[in-house]
């Protein structure tokens, strides 16, 4: 494996994967190693995304690591393992973030970051292709405002210009588009599981 290879791993993906994989061949204390090591990294990776809640940050974590070991069975351990963890944890946050729209305004981390969880060259073209497909599944009146502000860093005001919308309709489409998408990201992961 070379340093340039898009498998190459980080120290903490190898502390990780070593300590998890050990723990997966019976050793207990490299387990207990492994879970409090990941959750300290979903701590801080979580708390990142969740800035405006920080009540649900432990809670997300507690459950992000019952889900990881209820789970572990499923990991293939030739694979990255933080991409398998923050597959989970987005999963995770999504299902928060689709509870919490019901009861408080939205304030969508993912807003500001769409490509989340992409640690590796796999795991970002993994994500783009993923992001890109689900787009494609939006209206035109959801998708474009979405591509033109979130994903090209344009402004309201010059996505309305480009898409002939008005820039309220523009803020509402994308509103609405990523609401969809969320809720397209649950049935699919419901539909995986």
């Amino acid at each position: 494996m070379t340093e340039g290879s898009p498998f190459a791993k980080s120290d903490v993906e190898r502390l990780l994967h070593d300590l998890f994989v050990r723990g997966l061949d019976g050793d207990s204390a490299a387990y207990h190693a492994f879970l409090q090591k990941l959750g300290a990294h979903l701590r801080a990776f979580l708390a990142r995304r969740l800035f405006g809640w920080p009540d649900e940050v432990e809670d997300l974590v507690q459950e992000c690591l019952l889900a990881m070991h209820n789970q572990r069975h499923t990991y293939q351990v030739d694979q990255p393992l933080t991409a398998w963890v923050h597959a989970i944890a987005r999963y995770k946050l999504i299902d928060l973030l689709r509870a919490k729209s019901g009861r408080e305004a939205l304030h969508d981390p993912l807003d500001d970051d769409l490509a989340v969880f992409a640690d590796s060259a796999t795991e970002a073209s993994d994500a783009k292709r993923d992001v890109a497909g689900l787009l494609e599944t939006l209206p035109d009146r959801h998708r474009l405002p979405i591509v033109h502000v979130k994903l090209e860093g344009l402004s309201v005001a010059e996505a309305a210009r480009l898409t002939g919308m008005s820039e309220s309709a523009v803020k509402v489409g994308i509103h609405r588009g990523l609401k969809a998408l969320a809720l397209k990201m649950g049935t699919t992961m419901s539909s995986r599981q």
